[in-house]
């Protein structure tokens, strides 16, 4: 069998973040939130071997071992495998195999690397078994997987730009999850953006969990500020409809606003200075990536070279990317 290769793009999200945890947006009566994917990849390489060992070479750990079987697999305490652990949970493969994983993404990057990831090997082992399955099916379980590994709820916006790559809108209602691809020009995004690590990784976890109990608890000022960050999306997919690019650093400007009046922790002292740094030129805005408190951000400015300079000289990591369609 030839080894089977998997690669899906991460994403940065435009709009909407937190807002696509269930039932959060049951709760708001439904909202949208807008993703790009972006080129900063995850990968999956799947192959079948001719005995019942299992070996598992998760290179951004520099973990490498060989397990006897799939039992020993699943029994095992090396914390490095817990994802890998559901997955042949779920699937029981007959058979053994060496199955590699690599990411480009920064670990805590708030780019959906994890989720990303976890949607590389299912579509790995999906085409090893043989199995086909929608984008809809395919995210539900990844968000399954992905939540029994972490022990913590789980959103699916990072799911799906992963599955299928582009500028997208995920509506979400009553009856469900639509994703809806929008066509945009490439060129003056990939002009338009920066993707700065801020040095300090996040935890995904922690701020939309604090967000998720206090809007159970019926908090006035985070259903509020979380009411906000709804018709903030509801702009920039208009803006991705009209094609007024220009109106999105004042909506990431406001995202910022309100999305700190969730939660403080969504931001760090290295993204306020950054975002201080960026304040002086023309058109230009920061939008926290994720969950916020550290890993990455990204800028939309009509001065990248200039920008590109200033957050160089103050000490910032930029991140080769671009957008993937």
């Amino acid at each position: 069998m030839k080894t089977i290769e998997i690669q899906s793009p991460t994403r940065i999200d435009l709009s909407g973040g937190t807002l696509d945890l269930w039932p959060l947006y049951s709760f708001m009566g439904g909202c949208k939130t807008v993703n790009l994917s972006i080129s900063v990849m995850t990968q999956a390489f799947l192959e079948e071997n001719h005995s019942q060992n299992i070996e598992i070479d998760i290179q951004d750990l520099q973990f490498r071992k060989v397990y006897s079987d799939l039992n020993q697999v699943l029994e095992s305490q090396d914390r490095e495998i817990s994802l890998i652990q559901e997955v042949v949970r779920y699937y029981k493969p007959k058979r053994g195999f060496k199955l590699s994983t690599k990411s480009m993404s920064p670990v805590g990057g708030g780019l959906g690397g994890s989720s990303s990831l976890v949607i590389s090997i299912l579509k790995a082992f999906d085409q090893w078994i043989g199995i086909s399955r929608d984008v809809h099916e395919l995210v539900k379980l990844a968000s399954n997987v992905e939540a029994k590994t972490l022990n913590t709820p789980t959103g699916t916006q990072d799911y799906y730009p992963a599955a299928i790559a582009g500028l997208q809108t995920l509506h979400y209602g009553m009856d469900g999850i639509k994703q809806e691809i929008l066509p945009f020009p490439e060129k003056l995004f990939e002009d338009s953006l920066l993707l700065v690590y801020t040095g300090r990784p996040h935890h995904s976890g922690i701020n939309n969990w604090q967000v998720f109990q206090k809007v159970v608890d019926r908090d006035k000022d985070t259903c509020l500020a979380l009411q906000k960050i709804k018709e903030i999306s509801e702009e920039v997919y208009k803006v991705c409809l009209s094609k007024s690019w220009n109106r999105f650093p004042e909506l990431f400007n406001q995202e910022f606003e309100w999305r700190l009046k969730l939660s403080s922790g969504f931001s760090s002292p290295e993204i306020e200075k950054l975002k201080k740094i960026v304040a002086q030129f023309k058109n230009s805005a920061v939008k926290i990536c994720g969950a916020g408190g550290g890993g990455c951000v990204f800028i939309w400015t009509d001065e990248k070279e200039l920008v590109r300079q200033a957050i160089i000289e103050n000490g910032y990591q930029i991140l080769n990317m671009r957008p993937v369609s």
